[in-house]
């Protein structure tokens, strides 16, 4: 097979130290101009009316439409990688021929990697052996970690029901709902009959026994039996058929606890350590993960995250890996402050990159992340080439307001909004939006176009990134 390479002068070297590693083709490089994605239908006819070609590569940021020439040729053009320098990865695509006409290859490379990893984690759980099985959710031995994800004080959430199903639409295996020392068993009851027709398993989190045995006819997963409530609840808990997590307190060990819990013919148990806050006995407290109680065991991630001013992405991720390092079967998350808020898909993507990631070394390069604002790699652009360059004046200060009128922008329910004279225009992104506003000739001046455009994005990128967004004000 030879494979035409058109690129530009700007690109010619990394493409050429890029192809340097392929074995399979032939292939030539032709420089076209300046920059590769400038070339022209008319320049890549000529070029292939000049040759002998299998296939045609064009570079992924070509902006033009080959497809007349593709439709009418007896040589195929294809999409390549946006960045030269990682051209080399299509060298399986190309020899398969599964190279896009319209879609960036590098895109195509994403896409296949994250689609094989999706079914490899479908597969190996279908597989997987478990301790138990919960509403079809299998906990512990070979499946995955599963995520529960906590709704504190349930019994004062004004919209508990669309919490929940919002939770596990996000990722989690089961919801956890949260009692306070305020709440009654009325209150228990009533939170428990709300949710008692949904699919997916939920458990009682609190301490009071009166409180656990209100939610038994529900509950699937009881937080937290210690030794003091075991000899109090085990026969309803039993009867029930809930699983149990256990707790060290009042001076007994866990290992205590869960022999208890064991003499009191309780089967389906979890060990709950307790994992504590930084700078509150954290590294002691992970001490008490490493033990073996002959029992799977809980990660409480919740004190952790929460009180810890940092972005939860990188420490859910953080979190599964000592999960998965000390053998849970599951982790314990919440969204109960705004800097939690998605923590819960966080923490199931963590949990499938662990997933994928056994027999590894590392946790990387499994076909799925968890990068949100930083990028793996950063991409090498060729240098900029300009004969002179100028500071640009600072902007005028007497603004000219658009006698079209002026918009608010604001985002509402997953859209971009843009209001003006009591009509307002809505799109997921700030194009569909700026090109609706185009469409009917709504804005007259450039810089308010400009202006226009860049705070569409702003609002896209609030919606995209969970972010609040204030119109004028730093994203």
């Amino acid at each position: 097979m030879h494979v035409l390479f058109p690129t530009g002068r700007q690109s010619e070297e990394a493409l050429k130290s890029s192809l340097a590693k392929v074995t399979k083709f032939t292939y030539e490089i032709v420089v076209t101009g300046e920059i590769a994605s400038f070339l022209t239908p008319t320049q890549l006819e000529k070029l292939i009316s000049c040759g002998n070609y299998d296939c045609v590569v064009v570079s992924g940021m070509c902006t033009a439409s080959f497809e007349e020439i593709d439709n009418t040729a007896d040589v195929k053009i294809f999409r390549g990688t946006r960045h030269a320098s990682d051209m080399s990865l299509c060298e399986p695509l190309i020899i398969s021929g599964s190279l896009s006409k319209t879609k960036p290859a590098d895109e195509l490379l994403t896409e296949e990697k994250k689609k094989n990893a999706l079914e490899k984690l479908v597969q190996s759980e279908t597989e997987a052996d478990f301790d138990f099985e919960i509403r079809g959710v299998k906990f512990g031995k070979s499946s995955r970690i599963k995520v529960v994800c906590e709704i504190m004080d349930a019994h004062t959430c004004p919209n508990l029901r669309e919490k929940a199903i919002a939770a596990f639409d996000s990722g989690a295996d089961a919801v956890d709902l949260g009692f306070g020392f305020d709440a009654c068993e009325a209150d228990v009851i009533r939170c428990f009959e709300e949710l008692e027709d949904l699919p997916f398993p939920l458990s009682v989190d609190t301490l009071n026994p009166d409180l656990i045995r209100a939610a038994l006819f529900r509950a699937d997963i009881v937080f937290s039996l210690t030794k003091k409530t075991i000899s109090v609840l085990a026969d309803a808990v039993k009867k029930s058929g809930a699983v149990c997590v256990l707790i060290s307190r009042d001076g007994n060990s866990l290992e205590e606890t869960v022999a208890l819990a064991k003499a009191h013919g309780l089967t389906k148990i979890l060990a709950d350590p307790l994992l504590l806050p930084p700078l509150s006995k954290m590294t002691e407290s992970l001490a008490g993960y490493t033990k073996d109680y002959g029992i799977s065991k809980v990660l409480g991630c919740v004190n952790v995250i929460e009180l810890t001013d940092a972005d939860s992405v990188g420490m859910c991720a953080l979190l599964a890996s000592v999960a998965s390092e000390t053998d849970c079967s599951a982790v314990l998350i919440s969204e109960h402050s705004d800097k939690t808020s998605g923590a819960c898909f966080e923490m199931r993507r963590a949990t499938e990159i662990m997933a994928l990631s056994k027999g590894r070394p590392y946790p990387k390069d499994a076909g799925i992340d968890l990068f949100v604002i930083k990028e793996k790699r950063k991409r090498h652009e060729p240098s900029l080439v300009y004969d002179e360059i100028r500071d640009a004046p600072l902007p005028r200060e007497n603004l000219v307001y658009d006698k079209k009128g002026s918009f608010r922008i604001g985002i509402e329910n997953g859209y971009v909004v843009a209001v003006r004279h009591g009509k307002a225009i809505r799109g997921k992104t700030w194009y569909e939006v700026f090109s609706a506003i185009l469409e009917e000739e709504g804005v007259s001046l450039l810089d308010h176009a400009g202006y226009l455009g860049k705070e569409l994005y702003k609002a896209e990128l609030a919606l995209r990134f969970g972010r609040s967004f204030e119109q004028d004000g730093e994203f």
